[in-house]
């Protein structure tokens, strides 16, 4: 299916300026266009206290960014070679990127939270030859120094020239400030050296579920078709304000600032403490906020507890006001401007007082959290949907759709189609409405992962079908929604991915556990598990700790032998290395083995997992119901 917006021909460049092929076009573009324009701003510190944000314009940093790849000419490395990114997010990032873009160098962030050791394989994969980063980053760089032999040059943003170590000349790798690069570009400035449309702009690796990070190569005809596309949905002007805390590893943000540069749009920055977001927000009072819906139903969760605390008058006089303006919006009208003054003003201040727009990506928004925003900031609230391999969006919601519960029309740059998964019941023949897996094609594919034929042919077919993995159905009016996983992989709801056989495996060592099964949805940020409990080992347990029971199943229901059997899990997660979102947070204990008899297993011994999911369903509610109660995650927000 293709959209309405677009539907005899997939866009691939802006109908606007269909000259702007590459990223370095778009750029190019945008310092003409808005030379004279706020940029990038970042909030200046003054004896140790954050103050107001400084500007960069796109002309200050149009002449920062040939700086940057005249510096990295002048150091030798050559077009085409791979430059790290080794930050988060600050102009530096954005500036180095389009120097990438104009000098025909090819971007690779690096990012940490997949473990320690996937910075190193990611520059070794790539062959990435200069790397930018900051102090912190650099310390432990050297610790690996002599495991990345590609590496020639180190450039360390923030740091002082004073500070930088000088490393013996048998490293073959130098290092400087990126103020001596940008200085040493100015003095030996270069001609751009433009890339083509089909040239490599990037390689982003994603989490992959088992062993190494992929990369996926985009090239910059990807990412123009597809921001061109989205552009469509999402609007962004000149007049608009950007905050960026996003990790600009991710396509996600990646994405976003493609359609920034093109808009002439500003873009602030965190301070890099999201505990601190709610207080830059406040300074930088931006018209567009982009999330995830990690960070949406925390802000919902802050709300609704206020509100709760409150009490009396004032929570009537919220879900007086709540339900109102709900019921206005459903039916497409306008509020009581009294609503707005008297309860939902104080609650959009929190977010500066102007956001026009909230995006949300990377997993499922509930319908209710969406709905809960529309009322509270009384903006457009829209959902999409995206992966790395897709160069970002593959489908969004139109912007007067009122509709909640999924992720809209197909991008007007890529076309979808659902194909049967017999084995899982999902066909097209389904009704009342068509499901499968979600497979997309169009200029915004990938060009594949990186020295991986493999996998790439895994999910690329010969007709240029990319398989995404995902379920979908076709809802009403042509909207997409997204309800199963075709593979034994899960996204939590801040966007990790996790293969629970994995998980199971490790947990199996436990023990307490005979048979484990282990759930998460993008929805929730945990996962969870229902433990078949050994018997024999509770029972000591129980005697040891002086526990009296009546049976078995009243132990399995007492909370300190839940508490027992998941600090022993802990403790082989830790062992094994888990990383941080892959420990399941709360237990179930069952004494019923999982059967071939109770549909449990596969005549293999695999656990069904649908047949798991719906069979346990009640203990599943039970225990994110728990963990939602007793969570003490720090909320970046106080509302009310």
């Amino acid at each position: 299916m293709c959209t309405a917006r677009s539907p005899l021909k997939l866009v691939s460049r802006f109908p606007d300026h269909p000259e702007i092929g590459t990223l370095h076009d778009n750029f190019v573009h945008a310092v003409e266009t808005f030379q004279d324009h706020k940029y990038l701003g970042t909030r200046i510190r003054v004896d140790g206290t954050v103050g107001e944000y400084k500007w960069m314009t796109y002309g200050e940093a149009g002449t920062a960014r040939t700086s940057v790849g005249s510096g990295l000419l002048y150091h030798g490395i050559p077009k085409g070679a791979s430059i790290g990114l080794y930050f988060i997010n600050r102009p530096e990032w954005i500036i180095v990127d389009h120097a990438c873009s104009a000098y025909s160098f090819i971007s690779v962030p690096l990012y940490d939270t997949l473990g320690p050791d996937a910075s190193k394989f990611i520059v070794n994969h790539a062959v990435i030859q200069a790397i930018f980063c900051v102090p912190q980053t650099l310390n432990t760089m050297l610790t690996f120094l002599s495991e990345i032999p590609s590496v020639r040059l180190i450039v360390v943003v923030g740091g002082l020239d004073e500070h930088m170590p000088s490393l013996p000349s048998s490293t073959g790798v130098e290092v400087i400030s990126y103020s001596k690069l940008l200085r040493q570009g100015r003095s030996n400035l270069q001609a751009f050296c433009p890339p083509q449309p089909e040239d490599v702009a990037t390689i982003c690796y994603t989490s992959g579920t088992t062993g190494t990070p992929k990369g996926a190569v985009l090239t910059h005809g990807n990412f123009i078709a597809n921001v061109a596309g989205s552009s469509n949905a999402v609007r962004f002007f000149p007049s608009d304000v950007y905050i960026s805390y996003l990790p600009l590893a991710h396509i996600y943000e990646r994405a976003n600032q493609v359609l920034v540069a093109y808009s002439g749009t500003a873009v602030g920055f965190y301070q890099g403490d999201n505990l601190k977001l709610m207080d830059d927000m406040a300074a930088l009072r931006p018209t567009i906020f982009c999330s995830v819906p990690r960070l949406y139903n925390r802000i919902y969760a802050g709300i609704t507890n206020a509100v709760k605390t409150s009490g009396g008058l004032r929570e009537r006089l919220f879900n007086a006001a709540y339900n109102s303006k709900k019921q206005a919006i459903l039916n497409g009208k306008k509020s009581s401007p009294m609503w707005d003054r008297l309860v939902f003003n104080k609650i959009k201040e929190k977010l500066g007082g102007r956001v026009r727009y909230m995006v949300s990506g990377a997993s499922p928004l509930s319908s209710d959290v969406m709905d809960f925003l529309r009322v509270c900031f009384g903006c457009v609230v829209l959902e999409g949907y995206g992966m790395t391999e897709t160069s970002c969006v593959i489908s969004s919601m139109d912007e007067g759709d009122m509709v909640s519960g999924h992720v809209g029309s197909p991008n007007p740059a890529c076309e979808i189609k659902l194909v049967d998964v017999p084995e899982m019941n999902y066909t097209f023949e389904d009704k009342p409405y068509p499901r499968g897996e979600i497979c997309v094609r169009g200029p915004i594919i990938f060009r594949g992962y990186f020295k991986d034929e493999v996998q790439t042919r895994e999910v690329l077919d010969e007709d240029g079908w990319l398989h995404t993995g995902d379920i979908g159905l076709w809802f009403t009016g042509g909207r997409l929604k997204i309800i199963d996983r075709k593979k034994n992989i899960f996204k939590l709801a801040q966007g990790e991915y996790i293969a629970p056989e994995k998980v199971e495996n490790v947990y199996a060592k436990c023990k307490f556990v005979l048979q484990v099964f282990v759930y998460g949805d993008s929805l929730n940020s945990s996962l969870v598990a229902v433990v078949c409990v050994d018997p024999e080992v509770l029972k000591a347990w129980a005697t040891s700790e002086g526990i009296k029971y009546e049976d078995l199943g009243q132990l399995c229901n007492d909370p300190r032998a839940r508490a027992a059997v998941l600090a022993d899990m802990d403790a082989i997660g830790r062992d094994a290395q888990l990383r941080g979102f892959e420990f399941v947070k709360a237990v179930t204990l069952v004494l019923e083995p999982f059967t071939l008899e109770n549909g449990l297993l596969t005549p293999t011994f695999k656990i069904k997992r649908p047949q798991a999911k719906a069979y346990f369903a009640k203990a599943i509610s039970d225990m994110y119901v728990e963990l939602a109660t007793s969570e003490s995650d720090p909320s970046p927000l106080k509302m009310l």
